[in-house]
């Protein structure tokens, strides 16, 4: 008796050894992507490295690749280590799903494979050169804000002094980055981006507004808001997606502070902001806005859907600008046409839950994307679409 359960104790040893050395030894593995929506799906996608890591055991992730089962050809990857302790934790790649559809795909260790290269990025960094910006961009839209340097010049009426936590928009009408041109371009000439030379410009003004996507606390009728950013943490900038975060002072009697989270994908005109805020004494909600600038725009409102939009002329061109959320976050929306100056804005008052996401963007008419206001809604629809009902993707064959 005893020999028969050391024998059966051993095959299932041996079994075991056998299963995890097939696992290893796999070259592929299956993975699924799934379309619920009733239009074509063009975006990046995450496999979490912990559902394929006993794939990955004894591989290099510098030869793996994504391959395509519809087009027979690897495509661009990036793998996102979100904690920075030196391990990816993510393997993103970029998916063209047509509506109601699935696609399948296959994840190869294989070098010899050509890897993709991605001929339009994302891009994001700390830009010490104009004073203390931090500015972020794809393929589609640019975005920026500012840090403690251009804050105390502000506060001290120096030159290049910005004192605001609002979100600047850079128009674009390139899919090539440009960051850095445009900021070299500023070191000869302060004007220099300020100038459409045929890539785009920034008419955009935020002031002490909120911009597309600036935070805030609204109090009796006062929206009360941090200063500018005190530190700047890079997660990551790559091909497919680009992250950071910024963190800020307390600010107003509730001793508000606040950690944004912020990513921008290519192909997308939304940066999503993840938001962690704390206080020292409870606070009445947590407000997001958009810039009503001369009050000469038009607001929508979705309420229901989470959808909120401004529709703009800046210099004679169309600019719509619009917030996504989860409905369920909203508490009140609130058109606020200020006689003081740079404090109108399209405010969504959302539940004071500690943390909020949304979503944040824009398309100006030169760029390609929307040149009237119902073309803008249908981008900011199907985004909102794209919040409700994400991709789904399965790793479908491991053993």
């Amino acid at each position: 008796m005893k020999s028969i359960k050391t024998y059966c104790t051993s095959v299932l040893i041996l079994t075991s050894i056998l299963v995890s050395a097939s696992l290893y030894s796999q070259k592929s593995l299956k993975i699924e992507v799934n379309n619920p929506s009733k239009f074509e799906r063009q975006e990046v996608v995450a496999v979490k490295v912990k559902s394929i890591v006993k794939f990955l055991k004894g591989k290099k992730e510098a030869d793996i690749r994504v391959v395509s089962q519809k087009l027979k050809t690897a495509l661009p990857i990036q793998w996102l280590d979100l904690d920075l302790d030196g391990h990816a934790d993510e393997l993103l790649f970029y998916v063209k799903i047509p509506s109601s559809s699935s696609e399948q795909f296959t994840l190869e260790a294989n070098s010899n494979i050509p890897q993709a290269v991605n001929l339009i990025e994302t891009y994001s960094r700390f830009v010490p050169e104009r004073t203390d910006d931090y500015a972020w961009e794809n393929d589609k839209v640019a975005f920026r804000t500012y840090g403690p340097d251009a804050q105390k010049r502000a506060e001290e009426h120096r030159p290049n002094g910005t004192l605001t936590s609002g979100i600047d928009l850079w128009l674009k009408r390139t899919d090539k980055l440009i960051i850095n041109k445009w900021y070299k371009g500023y070191e000869t000439n302060p004007m220099f981006y300020h100038t459409d030379r045929g890539e785009g410009y920034d008419p955009y003004h935020v002031g002490a507004s909120r911009g597309t996507g600036g935070s805030g606390i609204w109090e009796k009728d006062s929206l009360l808001v941090s200063k500018n950013f005190v530190t700047y943490k890079t997660i990551t900038t790559g091909p497919l997606r680009t992250i950071f975060e910024l963190t800020y002072n307390p600010y107003s009697s509730y001793g508000v502070k606040e950690t944004k989270r912020i990513s921008l994908d290519v192909g997308s005109n939304f940066s999503k902001f993840e938001i962690n805020y704390a206080s020292t004494t409870a606070v009445p909600n947590y407000t997001i806005g958009i810039t009503l600038h001369e009050n000469k725009g038009q607001t929508e409102v979705f309420k229901e859907q989470g959808i909120f939009i401004h529709n703009e002329t800046i210099d004679g061109v169309y600019l719509g600008e619009g917030l996504v959320f989860s409905s369920k976050d909203i508490q009140d929306v609130i058109v606020n046409k200020s006689k003081v100056k740079e404090q109108s804005n399209l405010l969504v008052i959302t539940k004071p839950t500690g943390k909020i996401t949304y979503f944040a963007g824009f398309a100006w008419g030169k760029g390609g994307q929307a040149t009237t206001a119902e073309e803008w809604l249908q981008i900011v629809k199907n985004q909102s679409e794209i919040v409700a009902k994400p991709l789904t993707v399965k790793v479908l064959n491991v053993k």
